[in-house]
């Protein structure tokens, strides 16, 4: 398939009336996006395509607004990936039905250099699922995978968090505009990611959140990684179509087991028992990715920063806890929040002493703050 004009590329991508997998034929049958646009009326009847289709693939509009969106992608720091391209992500190339363009900002080559798993999962989530997700992703990140997710509330931000906070490389695939971060809150996230990895959508900028956008997301989410980790998620949730959509790929699924009376963990637990892989730890993900990227993880290759333990860091910090420090962090569970005004009493510290472990806590990343003034221990 030849490269071809960028401009065509995103052209042929704003045709109404065309999906991924029909301009994806299309540029087969007449060689480049160029070819296609310029076709003859008959010959793209005779490849199918519809007299609706015809008009918006002949619309000479499509090529001025292409152009605005080069110049404006290109003042955003952003950059196009065609399915042409080189750096256009091998795994979600050999998808069924991949995007034609994919818009990008950061180091998307460099992120999917190396094995990617996703972490998707429940946007109203437990404290337990947002810790197991930011654990779990935190452990991969540390080990040189790349973690992927969907930037949206909940599990998703655990994820990316917790990849960021492992030194990792994450990738957040939006179902907006590259310019339109949703949620708002995760702006500053957003641009961490950018700056550690990547941001990538196959939606031109200025597209809002719009609802039918996120199943295009999630099919992307599971192509460009080798499997899906799924940690929370109703029965009707977008993350059991990611899995869905792993399975249809030909992708791994695994799943964290959750609490049974939860609906929030019918998701997972329905996978499991269909057939998931169960997972306590980073090991379980690990253990099923191909031979020669297994090997190389578990054999520790990697800097000795990096390799060292979770655990063993922990100890190291636990020297260094002050009185205080420890008289709170032992009243905090990585599954139960508690309000400030509970440690105060419990913990019998003066205010300011107490505001100054739980920062000095956070800091450490031994504990997190919720909403509400309320505090976990992290895992």
């Amino acid at each position: 398939m030849p490269e071809g004009s960028l401009r065509d590329w995103i052209a042929l991508s704003f045709a109404t009336g065309v999906g991924s997998r029909t301009a994806a034929l299309l540029i087969d049958r007449f060689g480049a996006p160029t070819a296609v646009l310029n076709a003859p009326d008959a010959a793209l009847e005779r490849a199918g395509v519809k007299s609706e289709s015809i008009r918006s693939i002949k619309n000479t509009e499509l090529i001025a607004k292409a152009d605005k969106e080069l110049a404006a992608l290109e003042k955003l720091g952003g950059r196009v990936l065609t399915l042409a391209g080189e750096d256009y992500p091998t795994l979600l190339r050999e998808t069924y039905d991949p995007p034609i363009v994919l818009y990008a900002l950061g180091d998307l080559t460099g992120a999917l250099s190396q094995a990617a798993i996703a972490v998707v999962g429940s946007r109203r989530c437990s404290t337990y699922g947002r810790n197991a997700a930011e654990m779990l992703a935190r452990d991969l990140a540390e080990r040189g995978v790349t973690v992927v997710s969907g930037l949206a509330r909940g599990i998703d931000s655990a994820a990316h968090r917790g990849a960021l906070d492992g030194k990792g490389l994450t990738v957040a695939v939006t179902g907006t505009g590259l310019d339109s971060v949703y949620p708002r809150e995760n702006l500053k996230l957003a641009e961490k990611i950018a700056a550690q990895g990547a941001l990538v959508t196959e939606f031109p900028l200025g597209t809002p959140p719009l609802s039918q956008n996120f199943p295009f997301r999630n099919r992307v989410i599971s192509g460009i990684s080798l499997g899906v980790l799924v940690v929370e998620g109703a029965e009707r949730s977008g993350s059991l179509i990611t899995a869905r959509m792993a399975y249809e790929q030909g992708r791994e699924v695994f799943a964290v087991p959750g609490n049974i009376t939860s609906a929030k963990s019918f998701g997972p637990n329905y996978l499991i028992k269909d057939g998931a892989k169960l997972v306590h730890t980073w090991r379980d993900v690990v253990e099923e990715l191909p031979g020669e990227i297994k090997a190389a993880i578990l054999s520790g290759e990697r800097s000795e920063q990096a390799n060292r333990t979770r655990t063993e860091q922990l100890a190291l910090d636990e020297v260094a806890l002050s009185d205080s420090e420890q008289k709170v962090l032992a009243l905090l569970k990585p599954d139960e929040a508690v309000h400030i005004d509970q440690l105060l009493v419990k913990s019998r510290l003066q205010s300011g002493e107490l505001m100054g472990a739980l920062l000095q806590l956070e800091m450490l990343e031994r504990v997190r703050q919720l909403p509400g003034k309320s505090f976990v221990r992290r895992l």
